[in-house]
């Protein structure tokens, strides 16, 4: 099997040749070909480059579009700015005034930033369609809306203004659809949603107000014929049930969450992916330590399962331990 088999084959239910490996990469990948985050943010092509060298080098099965949280937030009007070694930088379209009559509604097409993702499902269409899954990547309704109104501002707003913060949620699930179906349309097979800030709220806040903009927006990508990754970093324990409700396909795991736990909450038509701790086990870890992590999170989690980490793998992590990460298991 190549890569995109054995991805295609654990979605499906059957048996693969090896256990797919679907680790995030970002600065490390930039710095792998000696390039830089600030790059790697701002244009397609150091970040397929990078990717593609990084796959072929760890053999992992999975290439990625995610770079940062503010490809939609451009969109809405954010300016950008790229930092060398660092995530990039944005402002918050809203944080001021949160009337949503300011909001323009970002074109895939047309928005620099999300135009730029575009293209880079259609590299990695031109340079490996058919041999590995191509992850697209969509900001979640909480997500966005946080990076609009900036982090604080939203909370309060989950708490004393639900009516607005589902409003707005709901312009952010509005540009969610149309981004993720024009990455599909351009090559990516899966969509990412990253909605790290639900982790921050409780299970009635989640239930009520994310958990639904959540599901409509996995319904909208099935509809468009991909998958779904679920990534919200964190302690998401107290979100399991409402998880388990949302049809993804995978659902990444971060190391303070037990992949038991999540298999049982989850039930067993759910890939789990991670859980490894990114820093104290890959990033500071020896090799043998993490393979054998990786073979106690299989045990874990049973099947399905994709190795990853918990989360991004960070810069400076030693080659020898990512390889480790990707050693093949068989399937």
């Amino acid at each position: 099997m190549n890569s995109l088999e054995r991805y295609v084959a654990v979605l499906e239910g059957r048996t693969p040749d090896l256990v797919p490996r679907i680790p995030i990469l970002m600065r490390y990948a930039a710095e792998f070909i000696g390039s830089c985050y600030g790059d790697f943010a701002a244009d397609h092509r150091v970040l397929v480059g990078a990717n593609l060298a990084c796959a072929a080098a760890f053999d992992f099965d999975q290439i990625s579009c995610i770079s940062d949280p503010y490809r939609e937030t451009q969109g809405f009007g954010a300016r950008i700015e790229y930092p060398r070694d660092d995530v990039p930088r944005a402002t918050h379209p809203l944080a001021e005034n949160p009337d949503l009559s300011r909001l323009p509604r970002p074109d895939p097409e047309r928005s620099e930033r999300m135009r730029d993702r575009l293209e880079a499902c259609r590299r990695y269409r031109a340079a490996a369609g058919g041999r590995f899954s191509i992850l697209g990547w969509v900001e979640g309704p909480a997500a966005e809306a946080a990076d609009l109104r900036d982090a604080a501002n939203f909370l309060m707003d989950l708490m004393e203004e639900p009516d607005y913060a589902a409003a707005l949620m709901d312009r952010c699930l509005e540009t969610a659809i149309a981004f993720a179906r024009a990455q599909l349309a351009c090559g990516a097979d899966t969509i990412g949603v990253g909605d790290a800030i639900a982790s921050q709220v409780s299970p009635a806040t989640y239930a009520a107000l994310i958990q639904p903009r959540e599901k409509a927006l996995v319904r909208a990508i099935h509809a468009a014929g991909g998958r779904v990754r679920l990534h919200i970093c964190g302690d998401i324990r107290r979100l399991l049930p409402g998880i388990a409700d949302l049809g993804v396909d995978i659902l990444d795991v971060d190391h303070m969450v037990g992949l038991a736990e999540a298999r049982a909450a989850v039930g067993p038509g759910v890939v789990l992916a991670g859980n490894l701790d990114p820093v104290a086990a890959v990033l500071r870890g020896a090799p043998q330590s993490i393979r054998a992590g990786a073979l106690r999170c299989r045990a874990e989690a049973g099947d399905p399962f994709m190795v990853s980490a918990g989360c991004e793998i960070p810069a400076g992590t030693p080659m020898e331990n990512l390889r480790a990460l990707c050693e093949p298991i068989a399937g």
